[in-house]
């Protein structure tokens, strides 16, 4: 009896993951606990474990977007190859496939007709779309075969079929139809339909393929996604791991196609410019996470009353004083004085003397935190992601230098949890580590508020008469005016600014 795998819960607030990528292939032989499969959701990266050894039979491919709770593959339980594959590996491929044919059985028709209707695919989803059609009409399918994929407003599902037999066509592509509409017939028959004669050489062909190993061609997970940021194909890399596999080091050489010369040696292709300007475009589909805070950044936009006041601090005295004992906090702690930590000390002195800055709306309650619980925008390849650090209030200069760097190096590596992205009260985003000089950062639902950090600029400034240069950073502060009033937040960032201009107040707490 075979196992059905489905998409466990991952999160509270997670509804749904992307198969970022198959670590094992259809019908290939897996153990209990061994990695099947990378499950992407719009704030983390998942492992999905074998719950039991057996042969993988794959329902949902790479790419595809499932529910939680939903099946995406079964184990069958068995050992090695599947039963199919067997006899071939006790004998050489050619004779394996001349020995295959008497065994099938002449297909007949039994006079039983299999309906099938439109399943029901998730509680808010009423129609679908019957995007594509994978087999013709009249094609024979076997039970359980990919027949044709459905979209919703949600998510493309796969349809498999309910029989063996023949394929009678009720639905066209692109054809809306309610749940429980009437997609397709099925003519049940015993037996499958004579095998055609280029099926011999299409089966040698697959045989001589699967000698050679099933990895060959496939890149692990670290090189698929360096691949895809150079944009390369992996049918274009050799692989040099066990079975022909491409690793990160074959996916860190690899380079791009040039496609430029291409373009202008066509000769039925449109006139190009001397110079070789390609006009080439692509397409890729929008991740999960990417797909989230486009989402959520237009919810914010559209439900909340989100304003921004801006300050400028000057950033000689914190300098100095970073100067000044950067290497002895080095050598004591074995973590860099950066400004964060200045920031986030000063932020939530500010927060317990403004604490509307550091509330969130419940419907119709405001709530409030007696503690301070720092979210630190952190840019990825994937997307920004926005891990928390805890209690910072409760915190030390190097604790929280160590959190920085702890959160950020596991957000780049795509190994943050769900736990380390939520519960924040507040947000912090550095935009002048790209020389941002000026922006309006935008909240981080539920929270109220989020500071903008920029880039420190040599600027003139007037200093008790008297024109002198410094380091100045502008600061900005976006809130939600539905529970922050504009005296609250211009004097919560005034508060900042007054912490940072005279450092010892941060250790003093004054």
């Amino acid at each position: 009896m075979a196992f059905q795998v489905k998409v466990p819960t991952v999160g509270e607030s997670i509804s749904e993951v992307t198969i970022a990528n198959w670590t094992k292939k259809d019908g290939d032989s897996v153990k209990m606990d061994e990695v099947i499969a990378e499950l992407e959701s719009d704030k983390a990266t998942f492992e999905l474990p074998a719950p039991q050894s057996g042969v993988l039979k794959i329902i949902k491919k790479q790419g595809d977007t499932a529910k939680i709770g939903e099946l995406i593959c079964e184990i069958a339980e068995g050992s090695g190859q599947s039963a199919a594959a067997t006899p071939a590996a006790k004998t050489s491929p050619a004779p394996a496939t001349t020995a295959a044919a008497p065994a099938a059985k002449p297909m007949k028709a039994t006079g039983g007709v299999k309906e099938m209707k439109v399943p029901t695919v998730g509680e808010s989803i009423t129609e679908v779309t019957l995007s594509t059609w994978m087999k013709k009409d009249g094609d024979y399918v076997k039970l359980d075969e990919v027949i044709a994929e459905v979209e919703s407003d949600k998510a493309t599902f796969e349809l498999p079929a309910e029989a063996s037999g023949i394929l009678r066509i009720v639905a066209k592509e692109k054809t809306t139809l309610p749940i429980g509409g009437l997609i397709c017939k099925i003519e049940i028959t015993e037996g499958a339909p004579p095998a055609s004669t280029p099926a011999a050489p299409s089966t040698t062909q697959a045989a001589s393929a699967a000698g050679a190993g099933y990895a060959a061609g496939h890149p692990s997970p670290a090189a698929a996604k360096i691949l895809d940021e150079k944009g390369v194909s992996s049918s274009q890399v050799v692989g040099s791991g066990v079975g022909g596999r491409i690793t990160k080091d074959d996916a860190s050489k690899a380079q791009a196609p040039a496609t430029a010369p291409a373009k202008s040696a066509a000769p039925s292709g449109p006139p190009v410019i001397a110079t070789g300007v390609s006009r080439s475009e692509r397409r890729e589909k929008m991740t999960s996470l990417r797909k989230t805070i486009a989402r959520r950044l237009v919810a914010v936009k559209n439900e909340t009353a989100m304003l921004t006041t801006f300050n400028e601090v000057d950033m000689k005295p914190v300098m100095d004083l970073r100067s000044k004992y950067k290497d002895q906090f080095k050598e004591k702690y074995g973590v860099g004085l950066g400004f964060m930590s200045f920031f986030t000390k000063a932020i939530c002195i500010a927060l317990k003397d403004f604490p509307a800055v550091n509330a969130s709306i419940d419907k119709d309650e405001a709530v409030y935190h007696d503690y301070c619980d720092v979210s630190i925008a952190v840019s990825t390849p994937r997307g920004l992601v926005v891990p928390v650090i805890r209690n910072a209030e409760a915190l030390t200069f190097a604790q929280i230098e160590a959190e920085v760097v702890r959160l950020a190096t596991r957000g780049r590596d795509g190994k943050l949890s769900v736990e380390e992205m939520t519960g924040g009260t507040f947000s912090i985003t550095n935009g002048g580590v790209f020389g941002s000089m000026l922006s309006t950062p935008i909240i981080n639902p539920p929270q109220s508020a989020i500071l903008g950090m920029h880039n420190i600029v040599e600027r003139p400034v007037v200093i008790k008469g008297e024109v002198v240069v410094r380091p100045i950073m502008y600061l900005a502060l976006s809130y939600d005016h539905r529970i922050v009033d504009g005296r609250e937040s211009v004097s919560f960032l005034v508060r900042v600014k007054e912490l940072l201009e005279d450092p010892g107040r941060l250790i003093l707490g004054v």
